[in-house]
């Protein structure tokens, strides 16, 4: 006796659809699973016995054997549970076998039979739908998720004994799952802090101002209690609005990773990720012996912080260099090698040495020299070349701190950051991979970044004043750019230059102790 039931496997941010295959015959009983079974997925076995038993079906004790293909890849997790369970009493001839396939089967089962929900419902309907299939079914926490997808059918299921009663067409559901993708979008783009909230600190605020409509990374430096870590929090309010096609990459990872909320069906607003300083690098980057993202990758198209830079492992920092370059950070093992995007904008603070207080005018130093020189150089040169604006954050005086004037709120801000990124958008029309001009090539620089003569002699004076990199060189490029499109102008000029040379300057300073 043989049935056959249609699975699913995540690979990275996509999936694919895995046969598993049910053979039954009268043999002296042993039940088996094959092709590349973890450990949970051979412990189904034991699951799917008393889910069959407790759902009023018969086990056969005949010689069973599960075949996972394709073969040569690892099987992992347990949502095999319900495909294996569906299979086996087909097999037995107590359901039909004709549909079976049409259908895509995904969920752990309990030991009564009732399902519980999985990782990476999303990318598994969209493979779903890829491959032509009618329909999916899945744990009822899942739907929201899966009903994303438009044009294939999304089937919430409570139970085992549902899902035979679909497949056998005593139970059918009035209509698939389905919701207004559209209407969940729209109405979620709300955040709960504001940059009005911020007391002082204008300079810095312009700054990030800067950086968000550029999507440039961003360092901010400055004694405790400055406001350094309330300022990182309150970028997201006034980054662009995320388009639906960013929304729908950045559910996919959240989906993998299996941090979707229940109740949630899209990540519509830019996620904000901040890791504690213990934090492993497998866990940044993503990895593991089954590579999972990490938090690079759950910050795509958001933003990833990272507070207290220096109290950071070096190997830790040392692997953001080439996701910060290229976008994306692939994962290699023995056996497999993942993709997984990692476009994020790099928000970091520190203090000015260990007790905080060097350079502060208001608060002595307790630190020696040596000590502030060995705390900052926990911070690697090429890092620090990578993040386009350094920002220092001094202390609030009290007028600020008690006056009553509010600042500018982040919907204001955030309307002229839009505006810009409106101006980037049409410049790089056409051109794969451009988003901000934070993505821009050595090639793209050279075309829209144009300087006239007073600008360009303005850049090498900076250049030679303050001993700056070519990647120095390139990203004050970028940066005088992005505040030429805040203003509106086509042309960059020598003011916008000396600007963006105004954020770098602080290298000399500080880190060149």
């Amino acid at each position: 006796m043989f049935a056959h039931v249609l699975s699913a496997a995540t690979y990275g941010v996509n999936a694919y659809l895995v046969d598993v295959e049910i053979h039954s015959e009268h043999a002296l009983y042993r039940f088996s699973i094959v092709g590349l079974p973890d450990s949970a997925v051979k412990e189904s076995i034991e699951r799917v016995f008393a889910a069959v038993k407790n759902s009023g079906y018969q086990f056969p004790h005949h010689r069973i054997t599960i075949n996972l293909a394709p073969a040569d890849i690892r099987k992992e997790g347990s949502a095999y549970d319900l495909p294996i369970a569906m299979g086996i009493i087909a097999a037995s001839e107590q359901c039909p076998k004709d549909v079976l396939e049409e259908y895509v089967s995904i969920g752990e089962l309990a030991l009564d039979g009732t399902l519980r929900p999985i990782h990476g419902a999303l990318v598994i309907a969209l493979e779903a739908k890829r491959q032509g299939k009618r329909g999916l079914l899945l744990p009822e926490e899942n739907a929201r998720e899966a009903a994303l997808v438009e044009g294939i059918g999304i089937y919430p299921i409570k139970d085992l004994r549902e899902a035979v009663d679909f497949m056998s067409g005593s139970w059918q559901l009035v209509e698939p799952f389905h919701i207004d993708a559209a209407d969940v979008f729209t109405t979620a783009q709300r955040y709960p802090i504001d940059f009005a909230d911020v007391k002082g600190q204008e300079s810095v605020k312009r700054a990030l101002e800067v950086a968000a409509a550029g999507g440039h990374n961003a360092l901010l430096i400055g004694p405790p209690g400055s406001g350094k870590t309330m300022l990182a929090k309150r970028i997201p309010s006034i980054l662009p609005p995320l388009t639906f096609d960013e929304a729908l990459e950045t559910t996919k990872i959240h989906s993998v990773a299996g941090i979707l909320p229940a109740d949630a069906s899209l990540v519509s607003a830019r996620p904000f990720r901040s890791p504690h300083h213990t934090i492993s690098d497998s866990a940044l980057v993503g990895g593991g012996t089954i590579p999972r993202p990490g938090e690079i990758s759950l910050a795509h198209h958001g933003v990833l912080f990272m507070d207290e830079l220096p109290e950071f492992a070096r190997n830790v920092l040392e692997v953001l260099r080439q996701p910060l370059e290229d976008g994306h950070v692939t994962i290699s093992r023995s056996k497999m090698s993942v993709d997984y995007p990692a476009n994020f904008m790099l928000v970091c603070a520190m203090n000015p040495c260990p007790c905080g207080h060097f350079g502060n005018p208001r608060q002595q130093c307790s630190c020696t020299p040596e000590q502030v020189r060995r705390y900052v150089g926990r911070v690697s040169g090429p890092l620090l070349d990578r993040i386009d604006i350094h920002i220092e954050v001094p202390s609030v005086q009290y007028q600020e701190l008690a006056s009553k004037r509010i600042g500018e709120r982040s919907e204001k801000l955030r309307e002229r950051v839009m505006n810009a990124r409106l101006r980037q958008t049409e410049r790089f029309t056409g051109r794969r991979g451009l988003f901000a001009n934070a993505d821009m090539e050595a090639g793209d620089i050279k075309e829209f970044c144009k300087l006239n003569e007073q600008g360009t002699a303005l850049l090498k004076s900076a250049m030679e004043r303050l001993g700056l990199s070519a990647r120095a060189y390139d990203r004050i490029l970028k940066v005088s750019r992005t505040i030429a499109d805040l203003v509106g102008s086509p042309d960059i000029q020598p003011e916008h230059v000396g600007e963006a040379i105004q954020y770098r300057s602080l290298d000399r300073n500080f880190f060149n102790l």
